[in-house]
């Protein structure tokens, strides 16, 4: 007589699950066009299909959600450059070069729109928000620590230098990049990007 009622409970907590990840798809984008504070709670809402009022169903706080939105818009980047650091058939330095050119055809194909939502929040509510600010200095720590690994893996390999700490390196190829999105914008050009990486990977960081 239990089994009935325990898959009904499983059934609607995997339901939950799904609509809290559609919100913060749909919230991650929304907060890429608009902006933390040009992003209203009704918006997410309407565009997942939730009634009004249920948005505290699956968030505490608009604050909160934007803290679950920081982790959740990073997830995918760190997946994909975990899996560039597994494959064995590239480099440390090949797997940096082709994650960053990939990067570039896709700030490209936004038509230089959008940036990082890292450095978008960053910019707005990096000092007005104590929980986001924790949530973004973690993405980007995380961030960070993937190219340190493929940095080291570089170092290892005998391709890039070995004077630096691959956590330096790391943190420099950051600092740089997100410096080099921001001017992407006010420049309509891929430019920036480009510079950054072929001065950063093809100069030097090189051994």
């Amino acid at each position: 007589m239990r089994r009935p009622v325990i898959l009904s409970f499983v059934m609607r907590k995997v339901a939950k699950q799904l609509t809290k990840e559609k919100l913060l798809d749909e919230g991650v984008a929304l907060l890429m066009e608009h902006g933390y504070h040009g992003t209203g709670l009704q918006d997410i809402l309407q565009r997942v299909g939730v009634p009004k009022g249920s948005f505290y169903n699956y968030f505490d706080s608009k604050e909160h959600y934007g803290a679950e939105a920081i982790r959740h818009y990073i997830e995918p980047f760190i997946e994909q450059l975990d899996a560039y650091l597994k494959r064995p058939d590239l480099s440390g330095s090949a797997a940096l070069e082709l994650y960053y050119r990939d990067q570039i055809a896709e700030v490209g194909r936004r038509d230089f729109k959008g940036g990082c939502l890292l450095g978008n929040l960053i910019g707005e509510i990096g000092d007005t928000s104590e929980t986001c600010r924790i949530a973004l200095k973690s993405a980007l720590d995380r961030y960070r620590d993937m190219l340190a690994a493929l940095i080291a893996k570089g170092q290892t390999e005998g391709t890039y230098r070995q004077d630096r700490s691959a956590l330096e390196m790391a943190d420099l190829l950051v600092n740089a990049w997100q410096g080099a999105l921001l001017r992407m914008k006010i420049e309509r050009s891929t430019a920036p990007l480009e510079q950054c990486c072929r001065t950063l990977l093809g100069e030097d960081f090189r051994a």
